[in-house]
């Protein structure tokens, strides 16, 4: 009994799988897609910037979302509830939810385990006694502009009572509030510094020296991103890790991103801020625990559970550790650093 040859595009299906000429299109994987903020527009926060410039992201199969929120209870509310999945701030305002209970956020690398900012004014106030009674200006209470003006302030002598903070949003903001006499001195780190030089303010206590402990900016995540996404994260680290060797030895490269992202064309303010902050960035995304001891220290007079925690407890290092282990530093360096 014969059985009719199927007819229409059915028939020519079964022909081609017949003879072998079925053509199947590949499927090509898309980039995995990664959710991140920052909280400052100043070099240190860059990382990102250099990556997708010089094609990283691309290379590591990464789609990353970089948004910018208010460093402070905003960037902490975005990790917090899950909007974002990865940051690049300081440990502060993370270390306090950290502290009452919140075990999700973890530290997985480190940019900057100093404090580099500065007090600048106008030049009639010449020293940081002169700054009693002031209107100190910092992007947001409990971010690291407040921290290090609480602690410079503390090095001459002075305390929090002694001035009165006034919250600007941001670092061009607080030079804008600066210039508009909405506040007596600005805490600012490089460039936003060096503009403020540039228009005829001047230094009252330059942070730099001080060498503050802490850790100012991390790489930060939640446990459960970690679990369910952890070659995400690996890949992540390791194009950030590409990207603070072109920040520590390709300088003129570094200086096209900054004038792109930061909008400072002005060669000596990008040479200052380059010179002042290159040395503080950390070229192996180290994160040290005397730093996060700090944010700790910080936070136990307020709130004493904070004794108990130890730093180790706050960090997840398998990115920085296999990194290590396998060789990946090395190689990109060429040698130790």
């Amino acid at each position: 009994m014969k059985t009719p040859f199927a007819k229409g595009p059915v028939r020519w299906l079964a022909l081609l799988m017949a003879c072998g000429v079925l053509f199947v299109t590949p499927v090509v994987s898309a980039a995995d897609k990664l959710n991140a903020i920052y909280t400052a527009r100043v070099m240190s926060q860059s990382m990102p910037w250099v990556a997708q410039e010089a094609g990283l992201f691309k290379k590591h199969d990464l789609d990353v979302q970089l948004i910018f929120v208010t460093p402070g209870a905003p960037a902490v509310a975005t990790m917090l509830t899950g909007d974002s999945e990865l940051s690049i701030q300081g440990a502060g305002a993370l270390s306090r939810a950290l502290v009452q209970g919140n075990k999700e956020v973890v530290f997985i690398g480190g940019i900057k385990n100093v404090l580099t900012h500065s007090f600048l004014a106008k030049p009639e106030i010449k020293k940081a006694e002169n700054l009693k009674g002031k209107r100190i200006g910092v992007s947001r209470i409990g971010s690291n502009p407040h921290y290090f003006a609480v602690q410079a302030l503390r090095h001459f002598g002075l305390e929090s009572r002694d001035v009165s903070f006034i919250q600007t949003g941001g670092a061009p903001e607080t030079l804008a509030a600066l210039v508009a006499q909405g506040i007596d001195a600005a805490v600012l780190t490089s460039p936003t510094d060096s503009q403020a030089l540039g228009l005829g303010y001047r230094y009252v206590i330059y942070g730099p020296d001080l060498r503050i402990p802490y850790a100012a900016t991390t790489f930060n995540t939640r446990r459960s991103v970690i679990a369910k996404r952890p070659q995400v994260l690996a890949r992540f680290m390791r194009a950030m890790a590409e990207s603070a060797k072109i920040l520590h030895t390709d300088k003129e490269y570094t200086f096209k991103i900054l004038q792109k992202y930061l909008r400072v064309n002005d060669r000596k303010i990008l040479e200052a801020a380059y010179n002042a902050e290159i040395t503080a960035l950390e070229p192996r995304l180290a994160l040290k625990l005397d730093a996060l001891q700090a944010n700790l220290d910080e936070i136990a007079p307020v709130d004493p559970r904070a004794i108990n925690i130890k730093p180790r407890e706050l960090v997840d290092s398998r990115f920085l550790d296999e990194m290590n282990k396998s060789g990946f530093f090395d190689r990109l360096w060429g040698e130790k650093k």
